[in-house]
């Protein structure tokens, strides 16, 4: 059994059962700096494009260049740390993450930023799976997992929602690198602490790794991804730069998954798809992020474009969603146990429809009461939704794999939010272009212009002036909050989608002593002892897991299904 050095292992001895919630806090705080890093930027492009004038594709790469290569190496770094250590990966993840920011906050050029922007997603991908398969492996007994997942969804809400809100503080008062610069001392904290304070836990580690696979499932994740992103930012489907990475991804993605299903120590255990609860607790995510991200973007446009706020107070405008985001991962582990997966799954895709109807209403005049109360009604049911997928996904994979189902998890997560901006983009603007055709003494280049954007309609308005620039500027927000309104009832459609595939998930929260169905699988979940854990030798045949309120199930014993 690994260990810590010895003034840690007494720290952790001496701090009672409750250190797991420390090792929690460590995770937590992890997390938040990731998240906040994949939204704090979208506030400084305008000062950073003034400072280092990249080129547009510079700056779509400068832009896009950290949740790409996230996205792409999650179940590489994801399955590594169940091999060599979750703890060890988690740390690199720190360190690489830091060094990053610092070159990301002094970068000089385009060039250096864009680097530093990809080192940063992979110092993402490094820490984001490893905190849950870490969590997964400190909190066996479910009760307590869901309450830590609860905190850990939560955080990852704030995070998001969090980061342009300091974004634009940071870059009113003091320049674009200043976003970057945040993580350094948080960073230079939380690696001493979470290698005194984090156990190392690993997967059964038989057999080999699967180099060649890992490195195909991060070409394939990146192809896909990059394709749906391209298809996001409005590239006909059929051009080259979209279709090629989608097709290559896809065909990587296929290769993969036949790989390993025929290996006999697979990356990941494909088998776990077999399983509905896993299954459908995956396409859930995906469902929830596509909404939340989709409608985020939209409602950031209508907050700054048609109701004239600065990004500072669009921010505030979105921080009841996190406070309702919050609420519902502070409570969600009691809902779950009372009312289970299924309910509350698909109650919270109703309820987020319900939400998503309600913000129907809106219309081109500041209604504040109507926006508060909706975005209460889509953060709580979102976040609700997002935090039963995850705690039934987790509990549903082998502890010795965790590391891969987080992984899969976090992919997920990335690839509905990635379709999220592609789909409702596509509605959205399908929806508002057809509105500005016709109009009177409006040429039609000024028309075919500002189809493009809200924004650039303001502009081709603006350089017309008169009677026709007041016709189009008030023709394009009409278009715009009609594809608003189309684009809510497709969200709310997909909600409601979700509703029903929530009906393949148990009924009830399984609460047993959470075993190992290993089937008799060689090596058994190795975790380093975290709080007050027994250091007596464990009967055999049981696996003893540290900081726990019971002993887990003899090796491949199974619980109960739904």
């Amino acid at each position: 059994m690994t260990r810590t050095n010895t003034a840690g292992a007494r720290l952790r001895t001496a701090a009672g059962g409750a250190n797991r919630w420390v090792v929690l806090v460590v995770l937590c705080v992890s997390l938040l700096l990731v998240a906040l890093d994949s939204t704090v930027l979208h506030v400084a492009v305008p000062s950073l494009t003034e400072d280092l004038n990249p080129s547009s594709t510079a700056l779509l790469w400068i832009v896009d260049a950290y949740p790409l290569i996230c996205a792409s190496m999650l179940i590489l770094f994801g399955t590594l740390g169940d091999r060599v250590g979750r703890r060890r990966v988690l740390l690199l993840g720190y360190g690489l993450f830091g060094i990053a920011s610092a070159v990301a906050a002094l970068a000089t050029t385009p060039e250096v930023l864009i680097a530093a922007r990809a080192l940063l997603g992979v110092g993402g991908a490094m820490i984001m799976p490893a905190t849950l398969s870490i969590l997964r492996a400190v909190f066996p007994d479910r009760r307590e997992r869901a309450t830590a997942i609860g905190v850990w969804t939560a955080v990852a809400a704030i995070g998001a929602a969090t980061g342009p809100v300091l974004g634009g503080f940071l870059v009113e008062h003091y320049w674009w690198g200043s976003v970057f610069l945040i993580n350094i001392p948080l960073m230079a904290l939380i690696l001493p602490l979470g290698r005194w304070l984090l156990p190392e836990s690993k997967g059964g580690g038989d057999g080999p790794w699967d180099v060649l696979g890992a490195l195909m499932a991060t070409a394939g994740v990146l192809g896909s991804v990059l394709g749906v992103k391209r298809l996001g930012a409005g590239d006909p489907p059929l051009a080259p730069a979209t279709l090629g990475p989608l097709l290559i991804g896809a065909a990587l993605l296929i290769l993969f998954v036949r790989r390993q299903k025929r290996r006999a120590h697979p990356l990941i255990d494909m088998r776990l798809f077999s399983r509905p609860a896993f299954t459908t607790s995956v396409g859930c995510i995906v469902l929830g992020m596509l909404a939340l991200v989709g409608l985020e973007l939209i409602a950031v446009q209508y907050l700054q474009l048609i109701l004239g706020l600065s990004p500072l107070e669009t921010g505030l405008r979105l921080l009841p969603l996190t406070f309702a985001a919050m609420a519902a991962g502070a409570t969600g582990s009691y809902t779950l146990r009372r009312i289970g997966p299924r309910r509350m799954v698909g109650w919270g895709f109703v309820l987020t429809a319900g939400a998503v109807l309600l913000l129907v209403l809106m219309g081109q005049h500041d209604r504040p009461l109507l926006l508060t109360v909706g975005f209460v009604l889509l953060g709580f049911g979102l976040q609700t939704t997002l935090f039963s997928a995850y705690e039934s996904m987790l509990s549903e994979a082998p502890a010795d794999s965790a590391g891969g189902a987080a992984a899969i998890g976090e992919t997920s997560y990335q690839l509905g939010a990635g379709m999220g901006i592609a789909l409702l983009g596509s509605v959205m603007n399908a929806a508002y272009g057809p509105g500005l055709k016709g109009l009177p003494e409006v040429p039609a280049e000024a028309t075919d212009a500002a189809a493009n954007s809200l924004g650039e309609a303001y502009q081709v308005a603006a350089r017309l002036g008169g009677p026709a620039g007041e016709t189009l500027h008030h023709a394009a927000r009409h278009a715009f909050v009609n594809g608003l309104h189309v684009t809510l009832f497709v969200s709310a459609g997909l909600l409601l989608l979700g509703a029903l595939m929530a009906l393949r998930l148990p009924r009830v929260m399984e609460c047993a002593a959470d075993a190992e169905r290993a089937g008799g699988r060689k090596g058994a979940e190795a975790v380093e002892p975290v709080a007050g854990a027994d250091r007596t030798a464990p009967v055999a045949g049981t696996a003893k897991v540290p900081g726990s309120r019971e002993p887990a199930e003899p090796a491949g014993s199974a619980r109960p299904r739904s």
